[in-house]
């Protein structure tokens, strides 16, 4: 029976996809229909692969011609995206946007990263999505809500760092520009890397349904972002060691609480991401130093805060006791130099 519905419901799909076609076709200016069809070519409504490589691709290339095209582009994917309640065809945009991110074209990438123009969070208005056909959509939905808040934090984190995190157009010598950064730069990219890995330990518990090839790109994308992600934090905080005796209190108890939400967020990545790779192991050892640092930093801090405290408390004790002697003198400083002139002439006589 359970055979039946589901090839039931792919011919339903098929049949979408097909009404999809033909009313892109019947609406769609000229110069645009050959956009809606690479879209719908590649989320089509078939559950059992991701966008076929071969239709990404054209996908990518039309996107690669101008801004214009770019733009409009970006437009269909997103109207694709919110006007569907199926679970297969939200996941299938989801994972184009990310394509996108990843290896698409720099001006298709420069059209998705100023969509809408008001921006902001939650603008993929996918939080409450819920397709509860059949209870694997019903928990694909949670996989659909999880993804979009992740592409969300992927996009301001890349907006925050100037370029697309895990972008293979990137070419940016981000070692050589670190060093120019001022201390708050570095720890408001610090704070932003970190809230992306805070995403992605939030990941569904139900890591993945058997044979969905779907959820596998997906896990496969957020993994590749994840060792970007532990890349860009090594640079920044090889960086901060250097910085260590310049930081400012107010910044070392700054990146040091940020380092502690890093380490909250080890062992969920331990369970999500069980192969290790010289990167993670090396960024858990560096966390872990700079945390030590740090601490020791802030005990000195508190030193010289005392030291300061216990200088100026004998300034004052010092200062104190001048004014008591002082105020046994009951004249005014006028009367002072009045009665104090002859004597001080007699002395020179």
């Amino acid at each position: 029976m359970g055979k039946k519905i589901t090839t039931l419901r792919d011919l339903i799909g098929a049949i979408k996809d097909k009404a999809s076609q033909s009313k892109a076709a019947f609406i769609s200016k000229p110069s645009s229909f050959s956009l809606h069809l690479a879209v719908l070519r590649a989320t089509t409504h078939a559950p059992s692969s991701p966008p076929d490589d071969h239709h990404m691709s054209s996908l990518l290339t039309l996107g690669d011609s101008s801004r214009a095209t770019a733009s409009s582009l970006i437009v269909i994917i997103m109207d694709r995206l919110h006007r569907t309640g199926d679970s297969t065809v939200a996941l299938k945009c989801l994972l184009i946007i990310h394509q996108i991110i990843k290896r698409g074209p720099f001006i298709l990438q420069d059209q998705l990263s100023i969509f809408p123009a008001t921006g902001g969070r939650n603008y993929l208005k996918l939080s409450a999505f819920s397709d509860g056909a059949t209870a694997s959509r019903f928990t694909i939905s949670a996989w659909i809500r999880f993804y979009s808040r992740y592409i969300e934090s992927l996009l301001c984190t890349s907006r925050i760092l100037g370029y697309f995190l895990s972008s293979s157009s990137s070419s940016c010598n981000t070692d050589e520009k670190i060093s120019t950064f001022l201390n708050s730069d570095l720890i408001r990219d610090v704070d932003s890397l970190v809230q992306l890995i805070e995403e992605t330990v939030k990941l569904p518990d139900s890591l993945l349904l058997d044979g969905n090839k779907l959820l596998y790109e997906v896990i496969g994308l957020l993994s590749s972002d994840y060792l970007s992600t532990v890349n860009e934090l090594l640079i920044r905080l090889s960086e901060f060691k250097e910085r260590l005796s310049c930081l400012s209190f107010g910044d070392s108890v700054e990146l040091s609480f940020i380092l502690k939400r890093l380490e909250g967020c080890k062992e969920r990545l331990s369970v999500l991401f069980s192969v290790k790779k010289p990167s993670t192991e090396l960024l858990w050892c560096s966390v872990s130093e700079l945390s030590l640092k740090i601490d020791d930093l802030k005990v000195d801090f508190s030193k010289r805060k005392l030291i300061t405290f216990e200088k100026s408390s004998e300034s004052a004790r010092f200062n104190n006791r001048v004014m008591k002697f002082g105020d046994s003198v009951q004249f005014s400083s006028g009367r002072y130099e009045m009665t104090n002139l002859p004597m001080i002439v007699e002395g020179r006589n």
